[in-house]
């Protein structure tokens, strides 16, 4: 297993994510309990110490059954992390209420890591009021040492990571974010890890594969990347694209099965960096992946100056977009609608009045109107 320093931490490089853990009879909400046993005591034999969890995930389940798979652990030999699930603002006043009931689940005394969970659009305003007083409780409970690591996931555009890092960035000790080679230049992932190398703060990497996009590829895209390295598997790839990536020091994968487990564990079984060529061929690969799928928006905004509305036409198209790739991917499609959720209604795809006028300065020729139509009619 490689390693990674964390202030003086040994930390695993890949973290054992719960988020998709093995489930009975296709429930979400029905853990396999015996099976998941079976590969935290895999994960552990091979020199995983990172556990990840959250309140939300498997309807509530995953937090209880990662506890009882670690129970029989010495607790300073792994380390986990779980967050305060404010992705619902109707939990942000009961920050106490859930931090305790989440030790009282996993039947543990503190939390190696914990975050705040997938700051966004839809809650930034919330996470930042000081009436819910939800940062001020989270550095009690670290000073009390029921918290060892304070962080947070971030699901949010550019703007939103800059103002939670401006707010609460000087007690952040880490991030996490959506980062695979897809995502890199779809969204804008290089730019928010350099945002985060700036302010010294290490990433924590969620959806290394999109979930299972990145597992599989078209024929001839695997026999390019097959033809620079023969012996590594295609999903490897997506694992070897962030070794090379600076700042990154933990990546989380989600494996409902022992065979994925087992071979991301062999996966980590070294440090393989791309070079230049073969980070080249994979970029290529992600272009491929986007192309046909996403509108060509240069973001120009020639078309908002001439849109009565005032939409923010290239941000929608940008959202259109994500929206589009996840739903073909066969992923749950999550980002757009709460970006879309935390806009005014009059800012919304469906305040568009089909007007066309933007589509006459578009030097893309873009069918703007077209475009909101279909946004409203998959979203809603």
């Amino acid at each position: 297993m490689v390693y990674r320093d964390f202030k003086g931490i040994r930390l695993s490089e890949l973290g054992f994510g719960a988020m998709r853990l093995p489930v009975i009879g296709g429930n979400d909400g029905n853990i396999d309990r015996e099976l998941t046993c079976r590969m935290v005591d895999l994960a552990i034999a091979k020199g995983i110490n990172y556990f990840d969890t959250a309140w939300g995930y498997h309807q509530g389940n995953s937090e209880i059954v990662i506890g009882e798979a670690l129970k029989k652990y010495p607790r300073d030999s792994f380390y986990v992390s779980t967050k305060f699930p404010g992705y619902d603002l109707s939990n942000m006043p009961k920050v106490k209420e859930i931090f305790e009931k989440q030790l009282e689940k996993t039947g543990f005394d503190y939390f190696d890591f914990y975050l705040f969970h997938n700051v966004c659009e839809m809650n930034i305003e919330q996470y930042l009021d000081p009436k819910y007083g939800i940062c001020d409780y989270l550095m009690e409970q670290k000073k009390n040492g029921r918290i060892k690591h304070l962080g947070f996931s971030c699901h949010g555009e550019m703007d939103v990571l800059k103002r939670f890092l401006d707010a609460y960035g000087k007690d952040m000790e880490f991030c996490q974010i959506q980062l695979n080679y897809l995502d890199w230049k779809f969204q804008d992932a290089k730019a928010k890890v350099e945002l985060l190398n700036e302010r010294n703060i290490p990433v924590w990497v969620m959806e290394p594969l999109r979930g299972g996009r990145l597992a599989k590829l078209a024929g001839t895209q695997e026999s390019r990347l097959k033809g620079l390295r023969p012996d590594e598997e295609i999903p490897a790839w997506a694992f070897r694209f962030l070794q090379s990536v600076k700042g990154v020091t933990m990546i989380l994968s989600g494996m409902s099965t022992p065979g994925q487990l087992e071979k991301n564990l062999k996966t980590f079984e070294e440090e393989k960096p791309l070079n230049e060529k073969e980070m080249d061929e994979l970029m290529n690969t992600a272009d491929e992946l986007q192309a046909g799928k996403s509108i060509p928006c240069t973001a120009c905004h020639y078309c908002v100056s001439h849109c009565p509305q005032g939409l923010d036409i290239p941000r929608i198209i940008s959202m259109y977009n994500e929206h589009l790739l996840t739903v073909k991917g066969g992923q749950m499609a999550f980002i757009a609608p709460m970006a879309l959720a935390a806009m005014p209604d009059d800012k919304k795809p469906s305040a568009c009045l089909h007007c066309r006028s933007c589509e006459q300065v578009c030097p893309q020729q873009i069918k703007i109107s077209e475009m909101m139509t279909d946004f409203v009619e998959k979203i809603g």
